[in-house]
Order: structure tokens, then C-alpha cells, then sequence
């Protein structure tokens, strides 16, 4: 599915794509980029399927802070839907060192190259990544991952992720959607 328009209007499909092509396809585990829960919420979780939201990290937008409240944290874990907060793997330091020495560095030319397909394509790798890292998902199997472009998810592909020490083995099977307009 290619969407004629980018970001929150297409959350509701991507969600339904995304469920319904783990049920088809006998994927045991979504991970899903949700900052404040709503589009993690929107993936009706059965029991067949292991949900996982990962949140934007501690300290974004503002330093010792997180936009996820702990009511919502708590309402998502009530749904049985794991919660991830940590560093983002394709940003993380490295972007803090390229803001200081104004420069470009490996791992941000893996990310401006991810978004060639698109922000939530970029998010998607990274958010399977994290939610790998993190011991969440298992090691070597494919898994469903939601981004999106902002507010909202507009983005959803059948992925199997490597660890961050080693990211370029990670393999994008099939795009299930994703915006033809960026």
C-alpha cells in the first residue's frame, strides 16, 4: 500500500496492515514507534502476537523528561503491550559528537540513507533495533516494525533486525505501506 500523504492521517491503515499481515504471515511480534502511546494502542494485541512500543528516549524534547506518562505506560502494560524507552540507536551520541564538531558521522549517514525510503522507514529499522538491543524481540527472526514520519504512523515493513553492533545485517523483507510522497 502506498499512501497519497504523509504522517497522522494514515495511522489507522498502517495499523491494520500491520496486524493483519502478522496474522497472514504467522509473525509473532510487533514493534511499534509510538511516543505517547496512541498508535501502540491502536494495534489491537491478541494473543498470539507480542506488542512492543518504543518511545522516544529520556530527555527529548526537554532534558530529564519523557513525553509518555506513567499512566499511559501503565495503561499499555495492562493491554500487554511492553514499553521500551532508551537511547536511539541512529542518532543517540553520535549525534550529539556531529552538533559539537559539525560533521557527519557513520552511523547518521545509515539514517539520511533509511530516509531515502522515507522518516518512517528510517524509524522502523531503528525502533526493531532498540526493541533487539533491549532483548525484547528474538534474535534472527523476522518481526513487524510501525513508524512514522512525526505524529502518527504511516509506515509498516516485515524486517529482520541485527543488533546495533552490527546494523548492516539487518534485512528489510517487504514494505506492507508506506507514504509515495515525502
Amino acid at each position: 500500500m502506498y499512501f497519497d500523504s504523509v504522517g497522522k492521517i494514515n495511522t489507522n491503515e498502517t495499523a491494520t496492515l500491520a496486524m493483519n499481515a502478522a496474522l497472514e504471515k504467522n509473525i509473532r511480534y510487533i514493534v511499534v514507534a509510538s511516543s505517547m502511546g496512541d498508535t501502540a494502542k491502536l494495534l489491537q494485541n491478541s494473543n498470539s502476537i507480542n506488542i512492543i512500543c518504543v518511545t522516544h528516549a529520556n530527555g527529548y524534547p526537554e532534558p530529564g523528561k519523557n513525553e509518555m506518562s506513567q499512566e499511559t505506560r501503565e495503561e499499555l502494560t495492562d493491554l500487554g503491550i511492553k514499553v521500551l524507552t532508551t537511547t536511539h540507536v541512529l542518532s543517540g551520541a553520535e549525534r550529539g559528537i556531529s552538533k559539537a564538531f559539525s560533521g557527519a558521522y557513520p552511523v547518521e549517514i545509515i539514517a539520511h540513507s533509511l530516509r531515502m525510503f522515507g522518516q518512517g522507514t528510517k524509524v522502523c529499522v531503528e525502533v526493531s533495533i532498540m526493541a533487539l538491543d533491549a532483548g525484547l524481540i528474538p534474535y534472527g527472526e523476522p518481526i513487524i516494525a510501525v513508524g512514522g514520519s512525526g505524529k502518527g504512523a504511516d509506515t509498516a515493513v516485515i524486517i529482520t533486525p541485527s543488533h546495533a553492533s552490527t546494523v548492516l545485517e539487518t534485512k528489510i523483507h517487504e514494505i506492507i505501506c508506506k507514504p509515495n510522497r515525502y
